[in-house]
């Protein structure tokens, strides 16, 4: 059954959920765009988030969702348009920088730090938190190894939200696949993101971890009061989590809405179905 949700219009000229409809989104997209040579890769994509909200982004292969999340994070920089981030341009920032204001993803192609450990993984996502200096952790001085141990508790409590404690002196490419893809998720929370954005998350996963995905993306949105923001093939995952949907298809949006509205939409069934030929 879709996600049952009302959206609303908020501070900006977009709608949100009526949780959210007071406040400032998390994330605008305004006229964003890029071009590769002369291909126009994503045109005047339009998107508002709001601070606790669950959005999907589908389309057909191709269609430039992995695109949008490059340029949210700076991998590429956007040809035209504006991304704002509680309210603040993106323009110009690195990706490093990006991800200390708040952004944090997961990849398509799990990104693990294969040798290291579990909990080596997700305490190297904590760089920018962790408050000590080059000389401090040289000569390991006492501050190193009271931030070490803070760094350590907070990563094992995030690897408990999945249940991986048990696996914190693994090595990461030892873990399954399911794992590796949870594993994934935790590091991108050690960040401490605003927006987190799920790349495919329940790619290769089977019918009971992608329920069990499903339940975690729930309650990592109501734990830490965030915006998540996911691409996904899996139908049941979107029309059952998100609570609005953008569908994308050749670089453009052609429908926003709820689960429901997206499902009725004639432009997205001729975009995933093809346009049925008249007799």
């Amino acid at each position: 059954m879709a996600n049952k949700v009302k959206l609303v219009p908020g501070k900006s000229p977009n709608l949100f959920t009526e949780r959210d409809a007071g406040k400032m989104p998390v994330l605008e997209c305004i006229h964003l765009g890029i071009d590769f040579g002369g291909l126009h890769a994503v045109q005047d994509f339009d998107v508002a988030i709001g601070p606790t909200e669950i959005t999907g982004l589908i389309g057909p292969n191709g269609a430039g969702k992995t695109t949008i999340f490059n340029l949210l994070t700076k991998v590429y920089e956007a040809t035209s348009g504006t991304v704002l981030l509680n309210g603040i341009d993106l323009k110009g920032m690195t990706t490093p920088q990006v991800c200390k204001m708040g952004i944090g993803r997961t990849f398509q192609n799990i990104r693990l730090f294969n040798n290291m450990s579990v909990l080596d993984n997700v305490k190297a996502a904590m760089n920018h938190t962790i408050d000590y200096g080059f000389a401090t952790g040289i000569l390991r001085l006492p501050k190193y190894a009271r931030e070490e141990k803070l760094g350590t508790e907070k990563a094992m409590e995030l690897l408990s939200i999945f249940d991986m404690q048990d696996e914190a002196g693994d090595r990461a490419g030892s873990l399954p696949y399911g794992e590796q893809r949870r594993l994934e998720i935790v590091r991108a929370l050690a960040t401490e993101p605003k927006l987190l954005l799920l790349d495919e998350p329940a790619a290769g996963m089977n019918p009971a971890e992608t329920t069990e995905l499903m339940e975690n993306i729930r309650k990592i949105r109501d734990r830490f009061e965030i915006a998540i923001f996911l691409i996904e093939h899996d139908m049941n995952l979107v029309m059952n989590v998100c609570e609005g949907i953008c569908v994308l298809n050749f670089g453009q949006i052609i429908a926003k809405g709820t689960p429901e509205q997206i499902q009725n939409n004639p432009e997205v069934i001729e975009a995933y179905l093809g346009k049925k030929k008249e007799n």
